[in-house]
């Protein structure tokens, strides 16, 4: 019996089920920067049809999350010196101005919040650095960018940033995460950034995401 062609509709939401799920099997490192994969893998990562994958290939490729190479299949976004210089130099430009518009936009409430997140961090890293407080911690870090983008009220630029978080992701899947000697030092730099975004410092809120996030660039390629 042959299986029905699903209607417009119902393929669009196939095509974004398997973004997602990419995006999911990504995130938890089921599949890694450089890797080779096939059409029928990733549709049995995915759990979902063989034809949701083939349409959903050609936005990843333009989103160089993947890309097909003759004979072999396709390819997971390979890391390399390239790749951390420009997803980085995209996260400052989006950030920078995301910071100076949340420096003027964020309640009390979400600074308290972020802050007493962040300080809870530090304190449990005080008495043990754990897996899970790594995990927790990454979160909050996170957490921390993801809310000063959302502020900005840009469905573009939020789309664009997170396609450019996967990239970031992907880096820190192939060289660097959160670690036991850089938790505390990423922890203290946001502490530096809420407290410019505090005192609705714009400029002093731009050179501390500016530091940070140089940084967290040059721990990424080894310097």
């Amino acid at each position: 019996m042959t299986t029905p062609t699903p209607g417009p509709a119902r393929r669009r939401q196939l095509r974004w089920q398997a973004y997602d799920r990419f995006q999911q099997q990504l995130l938890a490192a089921h599949i890694r920067p450089g890797q080779f994969v096939s059409q029928r893998e990733l549709a049995a990562l995915t759990g979902l049809p063989l034809g949701a994958i083939r349409e959903v290939i050609p936005r990843l490729e333009a989103e160089r999350l993947l890309v097909t190479v003759p004979q072999r299949g396709l390819q997971i976004a390979n890391v390399d010196v390239k790749l951390v210089r420009n997803a980085f130099q995209l996260r400052l430009a989006l950030e920078k101005e995301a910071t100076a518009q949340f420096a003027l936009s964020a309640t009390a409430a979400q600074l308290d919040a972020l802050e007493s997140a962040h300080r809870d961090i530090v304190r449990r890293a005080a008495r043990r650095v754990s897996p899970a407080l790594l995990d927790d911690a990454q979160a909050v870090d996170w957490g921390l960018h993801d809310t000063m983008i959302d502020a900005l009220g840009n469905e573009i630029v939020s789309s664009i940033y997170r396609v450019n978080s996967l990239r970031i992701r992907l880096i820190r899947l192939d060289r660097v995460t959160l670690s036991r000697d850089s938790l505390l030092p990423a922890m203290e730099e946001h502490l530096a950034l809420l407290a410019a975004l505090r005192a609705r410092d714009c400029a002093r809120a731009a050179v501390a995401i500016e530091a940070h996030l140089t940084h967290a660039r040059n721990r990424a390629l080894g310097i």
